[in-house]
């Protein structure tokens, strides 16, 4: 049979009580019968004395007078009971402590063989009396030797006082006192000091109980906060005991017993199902870091009290201050009002009025769009979401999908017109060399017109040609590979026509590998485009142009940096259009074809121009991990690059 914790409870008080009441009224009454069995043995001391002071002057009488022999003991012991017989002192002393103690049973004065010469019962003088346990033993006894004597079978116990007469031993007084009447005196206060030990301990009992009653609530409490808390952990099974936390069938049985084993039952389930949260709180945490990481808007979550818990890296780019030093700190102490951004911020959330994509330039002159949102939950504020968006690559990326929209509708409209003029154009060429073999001796005059139309119906067909190549699909081959390769391939196709231009091309190249997975094909005629374009564009000018290289946070860049004269403000956002061009011949396909190219391997081309200093490209490509054999022979090829 299992106890509730409350039974534990009471029985443990109620046994501490019981123990302390015991040990108590042990000591209680083991001195109180002590005392009482001490008091009675002085008074029987007390009235032998006074017995053997009385009957002292008999026993010291002088004999001569009465011619008694001396030397005859039973002459000597008739005459000293016949004098102690006649002592009006010494048998009214005898009566009277008879008589008036409570404790005395009988009082005598005895020979030296026993026999009673004065006694307190007129009948027994003259006879001898019972040999009888020595008060004196008693008092020294031990305690549960008093108890037994007491309260067991009722006897008499003699304190006795030995007479003499000139030194020779005559008798004894003999006083008797009778445990009856000690049991008669003790047991009014033992049955008192019983009662008392047997309110304590009842008393004891029932505030047992109610200490028990009120010690346990707050445990029942946690016990009732355990059962809501297990219940509203969200999104997560209650989930068994995994195999090394399960308890033998016994353990757990006993520690569902009580109240703390049905506590430390439920902590154990709300510790599994806490670290199951752990668990998916941790991968959850590491995709969101992971989204953070690559957001390009600063994003930051506030709670109730309007502390940052969530920062995205893109953040600090925004507000100016690292990301560590924002987690955690109060939304006032992240922004102030010396800011345009941080006023507007404040503002809002003093107001507590939300911000939906507002526009404003901060004093760096960077246009940004912002918007705060206030996160309710039935009525009640529990955090708010502030995002940062960058409005001037909002707008390149809209600009970015309105150039790849219109090149896709160019190309559906080009793949359509090329394939219904290739065909003529084919039909004239071979009407044209039919021509020619039919007409040997043509007129010079008409030879050289034949020959004009020819040639500009074959230059028309590579342009025609050339539609169809740029509208058609695609199939990229992919393959890891070092971008520096590629690099050094432009390099070695470029800088014979920039030695004829007198430019100098530079290389400035990471020495570490540039893992990307690209078609090296694809992307060497992309980057050869723009490269060309550089070197066109410093045309009768001397001067370097630049190719540079380098990979940050996960993004391979490659520069190519002339200084020509730039890109008018009017046609920068044309350039990338099909068959734009600045360039007397130029056919407007080459940078078309790079943009493309660059969508095809997720990647971006970005430039920066100004008027009379040049013009910068920027073509990023996502890096990739190559496998440890391939960083291998990369590294090995370095010193040929």
């Amino acid at each position: 049979m299992r106890l509730r914790l409350k039974t534990k409870l009471v029985l443990a008080i109620s046994g501490m009580v019981l123990a302390l009441v015991a040990v108590l009224s042990y000591v209680y009454l083991q001195q109180l019968l002590r005392t009482r069995i001490s008091e009675a043995y002085e008074s029987g001391d007390l009235i032998a004395d006074e017995i053997y002071q009385v009957s002292r002057n008999t026993l010291e009488t002088d004999l001569s007078p009465e011619k008694v022999d001396e030397n005859n003991p039973e002459e000597l012991r008739k005459f000293i009971e016949n004098s102690l017989t006649r002592d009006p002192g010494v048998n009214s002393l005898i009566q009277s402590v008879v008589g008036y103690s409570k404790n005395i049973y009988e009082v005598a004065i005895a020979d030296v063989h026993g026999n009673a010469l004065l006694h307190s019962v007129p009948d027994l003088q003259g006879k001898p009396l019972p040999e009888r346990p020595r008060f004196l033993e008693l008092k020294n006894a031990s305690f549960w030797r008093q108890v037994k004597a007491v309260y067991g079978k009722p006897g008499v116990y003699d304190v006795t006082l030995k007479l003499d007469r000139a030194g020779v031993p005559f008798g004894e007084v003999r006083v008797s006192v009778q445990t009856a009447f000690l049991k008669n005196d003790l047991e009014p206060q033992f049955n008192r000091a019983l009662l008392f030990a047997g309110v304590a301990i009842l008393v004891s009992f029932l505030l047992a109980a109610a200490l028990s009653n009120f010690a346990l609530r707050p445990l029942e409490a946690i016990a009732s906060r355990l059962d809501r808390m297990t219940a509203e952990v969200p999104g997560v099974p209650v989930i068994a005991n995994r195999p090394s936390e399960e308890a033998p069938p016994g353990k757990e049985r006993e520690g569902q017993s009580d109240e703390y084993g049905a506590v430390n039952t439920k902590i154990d389930k709300l510790g599994r199902q806490m670290r199951d949260v752990k668990e998916v709180f941790s991968a959850l945490k590491e995709n969101l870091d992971q989204i953070m990481a690559n957001l390009q808007d600063g994003l930051m979550l506030f709670t109730r009290e309007y502390r940052a818990v969530l920062v995205s890296a893109s953040a600090e780019r925004f507000i100016g201050k690292p990301r560590g030093s924002m987690l955690g700190q109060p939304i006032d102490e992240i922004f102030n009002d010396g800011s345009t951004l941080g006023r507007m911020v404040l503002q809002a959330v003093e107001s507590h009025e939300p911000l939906n994509a507002v526009e404003l330039e901060t004093e760096r002159q960077r246009r940004v769009e912002l918007s705060l949102d206030f996160i309710e939950e039935r009525g009640e504020r529990i955090g708010a979401l502030l995002t940062i968006r960058d409005a001037e690559s909002v707008q390149k990326i809209e600009d970015e999908i309105e150039l790849s929209r219109r090149l896709a509708a160019i190309g559906r409209l080009t793949s359509g017109v090329a394939h219904e003029v290739k065909n003529p154009i084919n039909a004239i060429v071979l009407h044209l060399e039919v021509l020619n073999e039919k007409l040997p001796d043509m007129n010079p005059d008409a030879k050289r017109h034949v020959d004009v139309i020819s040639s500009e119906i074959r230059r028309l067909d590579r342009v025609v040609q050339t539609l169809v190549d740029f509208s058609r699909p695609v199939e990229l081959r992919l393959a890891e590979t070092d971008l520096r390769h590629t690099l050094e391939d432009v390099a070695l196709l470029a800088i014979p026509q920039a030695n004829e231009l007198g430019i100098k091309l530079v290389r400035e190249i990471a020495p570490e590998p540039l893992p990307v997975r690209i078609d090296g094909d694809l992307i060497k005629q992309a980057v050869l485009n723009v490269v060309l374009n550089g070197i066109q564009s410093m045309n009768g000018k001397t001067g370097t142009l630049t190719l540079r290289a380098s990979r940050e946070n996960g993004i391979v860049t490659v520069d190519v940096q002339d200084q020509g004269g730039g890109i008018p403000p009017a046609v920068r956002d044309k350039i990338f259009n099909l068959y734009f061009t600045t360039k007397k011949g130029g056919s407007g396909i080459g940078l078309a074809m790079t943009y493309r190219v660059m969508q095809l391997h997720n990647g971006s081309v970005e430039f920066d121009s100004r008027d009379g200093e040049g013009t910068t490209f920027h073509l990023r490509l996502p890096a990739v991990a190559l496998a440890e054999q391939g960083v291998a022979e990369i590294a090995g090829t370095q010193t040929h690059l």
